[in-house]
């Protein structure tokens, strides 16, 4: 059943991404007309065969100075479960069946907990405050999917030291009354920047499991295909830019395509991209083509021969090839521990499956 499942929703949203990637093309042929050049076209329409000619494979650590060493922390933490209704007010939303109300985001909050390691969220658990505030990562979902979907992944992240908030956006949902709708995606980013504002709250708040449990100072964002468009946007996207993002880890995602393309910052936060080779959602092209655009630092994972969803969610060795690339670098760059890189290298180092382009 789950195996008919995941096929239904690749067939599906091949079908709906292939679509917005043509847009994208034509898009970038108009830019190209105007004198922009060549080189996007080309990328998009190569069928995501185009990449960078050199790729840097140094395993040496960035250059730090005054950095004080870190604490000594526990491996694993046990996963504690919260879930919050989070209500916009200040803006609306409407459904495909017709009704209108607040934007109404459940969010999902794993976070490290006391007890002993366990494969299970424990709803309600006590949290391990002893080694907190911990860094905040807010994840967006992919269109159609739930946040139940990437529960591992999640998991992986909260276990090893993070609070890992993941909205389900109210358009793009499964639960969407009268069904998702995709257009919805350019509201995304006002969406995860709410959720950042609200979980800075709660944890700056006197009660909750979440009171004095978020580092305000090191947040980062992710997301997979869709979610992955909506936390590249808040992360580097002038239209939407957040500066209080510390990193951000894409998922299988790209630039919005219904919006022009941003020329990215500098000085930006860290980027990591993951890129299946045979992904025919988010053609490889698309990732290529922001990765080539971000400034330093800059990693990307590409996984040879996996797809849209399964890295994501319960693939292996893929999966678990994600949760350690993605872990070592929100260690390196928001726990500040330069040694991870090195486990960043090292979680990529899987003849066939995993190569990293490092570009620190």
């Amino acid at each position: 059943m789950a195996r008919d499942r995941e096929s239904r929703e690749l067939e599906r949203l091949r079908r709906r991404r292939r679509v917005r990637r043509q847009r994208m093309l034509a898009a970038a042929i108009m830019l190209m007309l105007g004198g922009i050049g060549v080189g996007v076209a080309i990328g998009l329409a190569g069928g995501g065969h185009r990449r960078r000619a050199a790729a840097t494979t140094d395993a040496s650590t960035p250059t730090t100075t005054a950095v004080p060493p870190p604490r000594v922390l526990p491996s694993a933490y046990a996963v504690g479960l919260a879930t919050l209704q989070l209500v916009d007010t200040s803006r609306s939303v409407k459904f495909l069946d017709g009704r209108t109300e607040p934007r109404t985001l459940t969010t999902t909050v794993r976070y490290p907990a006391l007890g002993a390691r366990s494969d299970v969220d424990e709803e309600g658990a006590a949290p391990d405050t002893t080694d907190g505030p911990y860094p905040l990562i807010v994840f967006g979902e992919g269109y159609d999917e739930s946040p139940s979907f990437y529960r591992l992944l999640l998991q992986s992240w909260a276990r090893a030291g993070y609070v890992v908030a993941a909205p389900a956006f109210p358009l793009e949902s499964p639960e969407a009354p009268g069904g998702p709708l995709e257009t919805d995606l350019v509201n995304q980013p006002a969406d995860m920047r709410f959720v950042i504002d609200q979980l800075l709250g709660e944890s700056a708040g006197g009660s909750g499991p979440l009171a004095g449990l978020i580092d305000p100072h090191e947040i980062a964002v992710a997301g997979q295909s869709d979610g992955g468009d909506t936390a590249l946007a808040l992360a580097y996207d002038p239209r939407f830019r957040d500066r209080r993002i510390g990193a951000a880890a894409i998922l299988s995602g790209a630039e919005i395509p219904y919006l022009s393309p941003f020329t990215f910052p500098a000085g930006g936060p860290p980027l990591l991209a993951t890129q299946g080779t045979a992904d025919t959602i988010n053609p490889p092209g698309a990732t290529y083509q922001y990765f080539a655009a971000a400034h330093r630092p800059k990693y990307l994972l590409r996984l040879p021969g996996a797809e849209h969803l399964p890295p994501y969610s319960s693939q292996q060795p893929q999966l678990g090839i994600v949760e350690r690339s993605t872990t070592a670098f929100f260690d390196v760059y928001l726990k500040h521990r330069p040694a991870s890189l090195r486990a960043l290298h090292a979680a990529a180092a899987v003849p066939g499956k995993a190569t990293l382009q490092a570009e620190p």
